[in-house]
């Protein structure tokens, strides 16, 4: 629903909306005149291509007898604005900080970050590069 606002015609702010899930409150890019305190379209691709990566690294790891016991991203996007305002990602770096249990092989923990790319749906479907750098702490 478009909420009248000023001069600008609509308040640039929505909610997304998943029956059974908490609300997420939107808003497009504080450069356009958006709210700051509030998720953009940016942010949530970047976060759903750092969740893809993480569900499948966890599994992968699994899989691989390696024991996470911690996981926390940062990721970067680098895009682009033409002269007409028009954007797009040129491309994103995932930075997962990645606890794993003592004695954990950390070349075949550092080895699955490679595979990814064959099994998650969002850097599958994305049309620029996506890459990583992960960092390890080892733990009892």
């Amino acid at each position: 629903m478009c909420e009248p606002f000023g001069k600008i015609g609509c308040r640039r702010t929505w909610d997304v909306r998943t029956p059974g899930k908490p609300v997420i409150q939107c808003s497009n890019d504080p450069l356009l005149g958006g709210d700051p305190t509030k998720h953009n379209p940016e942010d949530l691709l970047l976060a759903s291509l750092s969740a893809c990566h993480m569900l499948w690294y966890l599994h992968l790891a699994s899989k691989a007898g390696i024991a996470v016991t911690g996981y926390e991203d940062t990721p970067v996007g680098v895009g682009e604005t033409s002269p007409n305002g028009a954007g797009r990602f040129l491309s994103a770096t995932l930075r997962p900080a990645i606890r794993v249990r003592r004695g954990a092989d950390l070349a075949v923990a550092d080895a699955l970050h490679a595979r990814i790319h064959e099994y998650c749906f969002i850097a599958r479907s994305v049309n620029f590069p996506v890459s990583y750098e992960a960092t390890y702490l080892e733990e009892q």
